[in-house]
């Protein structure tokens, strides 16, 4: 299973054939769809074994040089597929440089859009998928589901105590249609123009959505739970052609547009209300353009659009970076369009109940998934109460969540819901406790479950199957469809796929930074048990995962370095069981003076997002530093506060 070859790092190589893979048959039976993909990519993987004998299907041919240094994990592709459906995966021998050999029967590389048929399966050098010749385009998504169930829930967005504001694919593919034509015609923009979206979730954003796509223009949102300070300086980087906020954020709208050195902005008017009072006050700010999808007349059907290629940016991802500077992740429609792809595990309609809000990656790749199968995509509030609710309601079959709302839904009353559609339940963005998932399988018995690690960057990196879910506690699993994942020298994860972002968006530094020879540096830490399962064993960036988001350390410590009683402060991240990580503020207080955590966070009232106040408070002496550079330790910070339990709310 394992040889190592001049480093501390083993080589890892993964083998199974037909006679070890039952439990993968029936825990990716979900996934069989995966499989009737005409072209898709093949691994780098190291195998053992001897030369392949078979002739049952098409022939897959890769070549693969092995690594003497560093560790290279990965399955992907038509691999991995039939790995999980109990086909042959047959491995050839090799020295230094091994050519893998494949073979799938031809009804696994049926293509997902036509009649079964046999195909070629790609090799590990083309990582692209042939569908008809068409483009992997996020307006066609939508457009393909208009024509083809017009009459269909879409989308819907709310909860049961609010109401549920629903959408039909004609209805959305009408709206997007709306906005593209008032966006190009009035407002001039087109091929490459970045619109600013400052917006809580809301139904009126999906059509929004589109509608950039469709004009090859690049859709960034901005997280709508910044303060206004913090979403101007993100304006300002990201210097849009236009800014668009929802009704809610009308009164600071002119400041933010200013500040991005915008001359007007668009409102996008929210439910009955937000349109009752754009028509009250249309004409009160000249700089204002209202962008009414229910008021603006009819466009034709399928708009004229620019020749748009799938390697076109089409939206950008503001993430924390390690300096404390927002970066824009660059994804292109062809990054979007796989991510989405990859999220499908069903034949049949996806209807799936989402918790991330819509400035998040995965709100829209979980749209981008139910739409290419026909299927809805509900937003509602992250309590456990409102997402079981919309589960009964839209009778879901899949949810997903982070393991904090995993732990308040196990722990409600769950007998108060009809949850008997539900078949999926996903987690992510790291492992999920044993304990927890033990409570999820007790409570949902009729439902697989399955783990997620990735980022804005790579999107979903690994997968732990629901069969591993308890055998392998504490793993984020193998590689996800398509995806190569390898652990350097130092152990740091790299992670290569045809979904990775273009680039930090006016950042080459950063960018170059991130990647290794096509490589995306995860900055996390990993291992592999000897079945080749990834485990995250720690951070080598700085950047802190709390609930969800990112938070840069730097960001925070700027805002309460001249907080009164502050004489030096770090922040750093402690283990917590429902945030994943709690923001805990190491402070050295000043001689006049001791800060509580109270006054920690009401010094960041109006200056920074809730998520980012610190949750703990540490008083320290000193804060450990290098004798070199005179950074802080962080690391040894964190061992210092939970030995000496320091950490107080």
């Amino acid at each position: 299973m394992s040889e190592t070859f001049g480093s501390r790092w083993p080589v890892r190589s993964i083998t199974r054939n037909a006679a070890d893979t039952s439990r993968w048959t029936s825990s990716w039976a979900v996934s069989r769809r995966r499989a009737r993909l005409r072209s898709t990519a093949l691994p780098t993987a190291l195998v053992r074994g001897p030369p392949p004998t078979s002739s049952a299907g098409p022939r897959v041919e890769a070549e693969t040089p092995l690594k003497r240094s560093g560790t290279l994990f990965s399955i992907s592709g038509m691999v991995f597929s039939a790995i999980r459906f109990g086909k042959r995966f047959l491995c050839g021998a090799g020295a230094a440089s091994r050519r893998v050999t494949g073979t799938l029967p031809q009804t696994a590389c049926r293509d997902r859009f036509g009649p079964s048929r046999p195909g070629r399966v790609g090799s590990v050098r083309r990582k692209q998928l042939e569908t008809q010749g068409r483009k992997l385009l996020i307006g066609d998504v939508l457009r393909r589901a208009a024509e083809a169930t017009p009459d269909a829930p879409a989308a819907c967005v709310g909860s049961f105590d609010r109401g549920y504001a629903t959408r039909s694919y004609a209805e959305l593919e009408r709206d997007a249609n709306r906005l593209a034509l008032a966006l190009r015609n009035e407002l001039g923009i087109g091929h490459g123009d970045r619109i600013l979206v400052w917006a809580d979730t809301s139904i009126e954003v999906l059509p929004l959505f589109v509608a950039v796509a469709k004009l090859g223009a690049v859709f960034a949102p901005l997280n709508a739970r910044l303060s206004a300070a913090e979403a101007g300086e993100v304006a300002a980087l990201a210097r849009g052609t236009l800014l668009i906020v929802d009704s809610g954020r009308a009164p600071q709208a002119q400041a933010l547009a200013e500040a991005a050195g915008l001359d007007c902005w668009a409102l996008l008017p929210v439910g009955d209300e937000g349109r009752r009072c754009a028509v009250e006050d249309r004409g009160a700010d000249p700089k204002r353009v209202v962008l009414d999808a229910t008021a603006l007349p009819d466009a034709p059907s399928p708009i004229e659009e620019p020749r748009l290629e799938e390697t076109d940016p089409h939206v950008i991802f503001f993430t924390s970076g390690s300096t404390g500077r927002p970066k824009g992740v660059v994804l292109s429609h062809r990054a979007n369009w796989l991510r989405g792809f990859q999220g499908v595990f069903r034949d049949q309609p996806e209807r799936t109940v989402c918790m991330f809000p819509l400035f998040h990656m995965a709100a829209f790749t979980l749209a981008i998934a139910a739409w290419q199968t026909r299927g809805e995509i509900t937003y509602t509030d992250a309590s456990a109460e409102a997402l079981l609710a919309a589960c009964e309601a839209r009778r879901a079959n899949r949810l997903y969540g982070l393991p904090l709302v995993w732990k308040r839904i196990v722990e409600a009353d769950l007998s108060k819901f009809d949850l008997s559609s539900l078949v999926q339940l996903d987690s992510g963005t790291s492992a999920t406790p044993i304990e927890l998932l033990e409570r999820m399988r007790t409570c949902f018995p009729a439902a697989g479950i399955r783990i997620y690690y990735g980022s804005t960057e790579v999107g979903s990196a690994t997968a732990l199957p629901d069969a591993d879910v308890i055998r392998k506690p504490g793993s984020v699993g193998l590689p996800s469809v398509n995806v190569d994942v390898r652990l350097d020298d130092d152990g740091e994860i790299l992670v290569r796929s045809p979904y990775l972002m273009d680039a930090y968006f006016d950042d080459p530094a950063a960018t170059s930074a991130a990647f290794v020879g096509g490589w995306f540096r995860m900055g996390d830490l990993g291992a592999l048990d000897d079945d080749g399962y990834l485990s995250i064993v720690g951070r080598k960036k700085e950047v802190l995962r709390t609930g969800g988001e990112s938070v840069s350390p730097n960001e925070v410590e700027g805002v309460l370095r001249d907080c009164r009683g502050v004489e030096e402060v770090a922040i750093v991240g402690l283990p917590d069981p429902e945030w994943g990580e709690v923001l805990c503020a190491a402070v050295v207080a000043a001689p006049d003076a001791t800060p509580t955590l109270a006054q920690l966070r009401d010094h960041c009232e109006g200056r920074l997002a809730g998520f980012k106040k610190p949750r703990r408070i540490a008083l320290l002496d000193r804060l450990p530093r290098t004798a070199a550079t005179s950074q802080v330790q962080r690391t040894m910070l964190v061992e210092e506060i939970l030995t000496r339990g320091l950490a107080k709310e």
